[in-house]
């Protein structure tokens, strides 16, 4: 029954993508009214009733899924005048059986928005990563005992940017991640955040 119901939430239909040709019907700058109705519309996404924009799925306390679309840049909350437009467009799992990863991510983006913004994420150029080297070495130089590291990545594509983290704990082994899809004008931004964190 479990493994039933996870497949409803990470795995798209084969007919959604074969009907969709792999492409995606709402992304980040289009009218959230349009995003709204392809939420609605999306047999993964599947909302119910009362979730517009933020839409969760949970099979047991250890198993979550989540998919946002909002009106503001990724990041630290900043006042948009456009509220009526999306920017930025998450993805968020936790997975305390099987662990998490950045390719289930990356097969979440691909089921959600189809084989189109897959490819766009996959020849998508690497800006930014962290943890850098020199925050590596700076904490074995210290020796201080890291609980719980961040490892991400920043990607700039010809359409879209993307922001992929994930969550380890301190035996190594990934809970949590997220995959965000966002408008490139937001991109310095955030990277700029990343950076001083």
């Amino acid at each position: 029954m479990l493994k039933k119901s996870l497949l409803q939430i990470f795995i798209l239909p084969l007919a959604f993508l074969i009907s969709n040709h792999g492409v995606a019907r709402a992304l980040p700058g289009q009218p959230m009214e349009d995003v709204e109705t392809w939420i609605k519309a999306h047999p993964t996404l599947t909302p119910r009733s009362g979730e517009r924009f933020l839409v969760t799925k949970t099979d047991t306390a250890a198993q979550r899924f989540s998919f946002q679309a909002m009106v503001s840049a990724p990041g630290r909350l900043t006042f948009s005048n456009n509220r009526s437009q999306s920017r930025t467009e998450r993805i968020s799992m936790y997975d305390a059986i099987n662990g998490m990863s950045v390719d289930r991510l990356k097969e979440s983006l691909r089921r959600i928005y189809g084989l189109d913004i897959y490819q766009d994420f996959r020849e998508a150029n690497v800006i930014y990563e962290y943890p850098n080297q020199s925050a590596i070495n700076e904490a074995r130089f210290a020796k201080t005992p890291i609980r719980e590291a961040l490892k991400g990545e920043l990607r700039v594509g010809s359409r879209y940017a993307y922001w992929v983290e994930v969550a380890q704990a301190k035996n190594g082994k990934a809970f949590t991640g997220q995959m965000t899809v966002f408008l490139k004008s937001d991109l310095d931004k955030l990277e700029e955040e990343l950076r001083n964190r």
